[in-house]
């Protein structure tokens, strides 16, 4: 499976799948490259594959990313290659993308399934921006402005958590993997089974 989740800057995808991923060390996940500039305590190739605008654009050139985009004047971008070693080893993969990305993984063979992190109003998306202090108000009020052309794309997603209290977002896209490793199209029954039967007693 692959998971992709979109949410507007400072909607809390990474505070959501952060949490997520400890508790569950199964998932692969793709560290995306951008062209920003590294916020206080970001480290390259854990937060974000930092790179200049130039190194970008020769990757582009070379089809090396499953998806691309410009955002807030920044680009941002999934390694390809990364995405291919985490499927051939067989682990649901997540995606931390914009809206657009999203519609761009959706037109490949992927397949994936997709989840948007709402906040729970534009008010509130402002006053997190605010707390988080990275933005000069010119960008601010960039960043404002494309939050409510991507809020107004949830209907593109399978599912829509509103993170409100970010324990319960975490839950809920937890309950959104579980829900999605249960469908019939993703199981191989005998290794279930199999599993099954090894966690019996023994006599059963």
């Amino acid at each position: 499976m692959v998971l992709v989740v979109s949410a507007p800057s400072g909607g809390g995808k990474h505070a959501v799948l952060s949490q997520v991923r400890k508790r569950d060390a199964s998932l692969g996940y793709v560290v995306s490259a951008t062209t920003r500039r590294p916020r206080p305590g970001e480290r390259g190739g854990v937060d974000y594959r930092f790179l200049t605008k130039e190194a970008f654009q020769t990757q582009i050139e070379a089809g090396a990313f499953a998806e691309w985009a410009e955002v807030h004047g920044n680009y941002y971008g999934t390694p390809l290659a990364d995405l291919q070693e985490s499927m051939a080893a067989g682990r649901d993969t997540v995606l931390e993308i914009d809206v657009q990305g999203m519609r761009q993984i959706k037109q490949t063979r992927l397949e994936p399934v997709t989840a948007f992190i709402m906040p729970p109003s534009l008010e509130i998306l402002r006053e997190r921006l605010e707390r988080r202090g990275a933005d000069e108000p010119s960008e601010m009020s960039l960043r404002l402005a494309n939050a409510r052309e991507e809020m107004a794309a949830w209907p593109e997603f399978d599912y829509v958590i509103v993170n409100d209290m970010l324990a319960e977002a975490v839950a809920d896209l937890e309950a959104i993997i579980r829900a999605e490793r249960r469908r019939t199209v993703r199981m191989d029954m005998e290794k279930e089974l199999e599993n099954h039967e090894n966690s019996l007693p023994r006599g059963f």
